[in-house]
């Protein structure tokens, strides 16, 4: 199985079909702590979350549905790395 390396300050995805840059549909697998907080009604709410481990499966273009095309690009200099 391939997995994809998410962006980082240095880098961003791009469309290889269509040169999206922005919108895409992510898998991610992730290993998670949680804090839940049981309401007294008895519903719970995750107060607290923390990622011990994942890894992106997939990424396809939002806009073309191109799957296995998008690619892993510098960004440009002083471009601003947004979370």
């Amino acid at each position: 199985m391939t997995t994809f390396s998410a962006p980082d300050a240095d880098t961003r995805w791009r469309c290889t079909q269509c040169g999206n840059l922005t919108r895409f549909d992510v898998v991610r697998v992730s290993r998670t702590r949680e804090f839940w907080h049981q309401e007294l009604s008895g519903a719970p709410v995750v107060e607290e979350s923390q990622v011990l481990d994942g890894e992106i499966e997939s990424v396809a273009c939002r806009w073309c549905a191109g799957g296995g095309s998008v690619e892993l690009v510098a960004r440009p200099v002083g471009a601003p790395a947004t979370s």
